[in-house]
């Protein structure tokens, strides 16, 4: 089955953040995943609009938003602007999650919702027929170098299920090795945001280890 990874920018070299997006756009990378944090919906901050400008003016592949934020619907069309091809919220975080999802798409960018490790499917299977992703936390938002929380698995082996009849992708965000790449990806798992468990800080070029990543997916 097809992956697709998203190196998580707040994990990035931030005295050297150009530097670093043009090393991540020479690897074959689908998209960078970007993070916003208010301090408030999640106890920490996180990028600004400024860094994601940065990374926007020196990208060459797509950027994706996750806002982890309180009233995402008053920065949408700023981050799209900005350059965002696709929007992930919090459906907590807002008392209108549909009329976000159409505000996404009415401005031209994909539609996703991010659930939290104690985030329902119940509580959000209204949405699914609506949305282009669903962003599964792996680990509790707002702080990198989590543990992954096993009993997420079985959230993601319901979402698979669903999908078959409203074929939304799957990415999932959170301590993803290679290890839980390979495990995910053959339950309905394509999409994977990477930060410190799979590729920053690892001693090898960004360029080596996404080339083996995706090795793994043809062996």
């Amino acid at each position: 089955m097809q992956r697709k990874l998203y190196p998580s920018m707040m994990c990035a070299g931030f005295n050297h953040l150009s530097d670093e997006v043009e090393q991540l756009s020479a690897a074959a990378i689908d998209g960078f995943h970007m993070d916003i944090m208010d301090g408030s919906f999640v106890p920490n901050f996180g990028m600004s609009p400024e860094d994601f400008k940065t990374v926007a003016d020196h990208a060459d592949k797509m950027l994706d938003v996750h806002l982890m934020i309180d009233h995402p619907e008053r920065y949408v069309a700023m981050f799209v602007t900005l350059g965002a091809k696709r929007v992930y919220f919090h459906p907590e975080a807002t008392p209108h999650s549909a009329r976000i999802i159409s505000q996404i798409k009415q401005i031209g960018a994909e539609a996703g919702i991010a659930i939290n490790p104690g985030t329902s499917i119940a509580s959000i299977s209204e949405l699914l027929p609506l949305v282009d992703q669903v962003l599964v936390m792996t680990v509790n938002p707002g702080f990198a170098g989590q543990e992954y929380l096993e009993f997420v698995t079985g959230k993601i082996k319901q979402l698979s299920r669903i999908r078959r009849d409203y074929h939304f992708e799957i990415v999932v965000d959170g301590a993803i090795s290679p290890e839980k790449i390979n495990e995910l990806n053959p339950l309905g798992v394509t999409g994977f945001v990477l930060g410190t468990s799979a590729l920053f800080g690892k001693g090898k070029s960004y360029n080596q280890i996404i080339r083996s990543l995706k090795e793994q997916q043809e062996a």
